[in-house]
């Protein structure tokens, strides 16, 4: 058996104000369990995307017809509501996992040793999102899945993406002024590309808000656009973030960046050939389910692709000064407490 600490009334005390950094203080993870905690973040929110679609696709939108419920009288799915019931609450349930990530992401970034505050900051931002997102989720089942709200939830959801990716990238880098690798032109070429690939995955929800998966066999609205004609604006920047990749990669190799950069618009172009395929079969296939779904993870892919090439053209240096210190010599942010 394990033998449990014997803790004294300041101890336990102190634990309960701060239960933080009394972890902090008896635990340091190593670097791999950080860069875990902080992947496992970023896989859980690419998860809670794949499982919202097949939410969507599978008719289930409302198979929890209210919130923070799922029925009036019960907080899980009853054997009634079935399979749509089912797959519905599964989906909040996996909120709580997703809530667990982020928080063994927050939990090993506040305990590793030195404490770098830049990384907690990331990890409680995480947290604030996804609470934001809960709120908004159930506000999407309450206004009966208005196309909307439903698209401000796919797109919150991406900016959980983001902030995940960047703490991940972070861990591995310093607490330094980021170092440019590239030249002012490359750099601006490539923020042309981010904007194009948000717009991107801003009107792909409009397709999506005014296609024929509505979320639920009942009467849902839907955007009152041409699906078609948004479909092939969407399908026209998809091109056009093609092509600016492609642009980005030859500059690169021109200037002779470094390899990180070079490789990650070659990966961003790869992700983005197999997406563009998915899309049009998909398109011709009259927008098959399975098909559907495997295109809003290849939005994800598509996305972490681009935030990593653009994460590739600075460097952050560990300062050669820095040293371990006590991590309860910092006070903790506001949001910690």
């Amino acid at each position: 058996m394990v033998r449990v600490p014997k803790l004294t009334r300041a101890e336990v005390a102190q634990a309960v104000r701060n239960p933080l950094r009394y972890i902090a203080e008896r635990w340091t993870p190593t670097d791999r369990i950080v860069r875990r905690a902080a992947l496992s973040a970023v896989l859980m929110s690419v998860l809670i995307v794949v499982t919202g679609g097949a939410v969507r696709l599978t008719g289930s939108g409302l198979g929890c017809p209210t919130w923070p419920k799922c029925t009036e009288d019960s907080l899980t799915a009853t054997s009634e509501m079935g399979l749509h019931g089912v797959i519905e609450f599964g989906n909040r349930l996996l909120t709580y996992v997703l809530c667990a990530a982020v928080g063994w992401a927050i939990i090993a970034a506040r305990s590793a040793k030195p404490w770098r505050r830049s990384l907690t900051r990331l990890g409680w931002a995480q947290f604030w999102v996804v609470m934001g997102n809960a709120v908004l989720g159930g506000i999407v089942v309450l206004v009966g899945l208005n196309p909307y709200t439903v698209a401000a939830h796919f797109l919150l959801t991406t900016a959980l993406l983001t902030v995940a990716l960047v703490m991940w990238q972070r861990i591995g880098e310093g607490d330094e002024a980021p170092r440019p690798l590239v030249g002012k032109a490359v750099s601006q070429l490539t923020w042309l590309l981010v904007v194009a690939a948000g717009l991107l995955i801003a009107v792909g929800t409009v397709v999506t808000g005014a296609g024929r998966h509505a979320g639920d066999s009942s009467d849902v609205p839907r955007i009152p656009v041409d699906w078609q004609m948004v479909a092939q604006l969407h399908a026209d920047l998809a091109w056009v973030v093609v092509a600016l990749t492609v642009a980005l990669w030859f500059v690169l190799k021109a200037v002779d960046a470094p390899a990180g950069p070079r490789n990650r618009a070659r990966d961003l172009f790869l992700v983005l050939l197999g997406q563009g395929v998915i899309g049009y079969v998909q398109y011709f296939m009259d927008t098959p389910e399975i098909l559907v779904g495997l295109h809003m993870l290849g939005s994800c892919l598509v996305w972490i692709a681009v935030v990593r090439v653009l994460l590739s053209l600075r460097e952050r240096p560990v300062a050669s000064t820095a040293a371990p210190g006590p991590a309860v010599e910092e006070p903790e942010p506001a949001a910690a407490g």
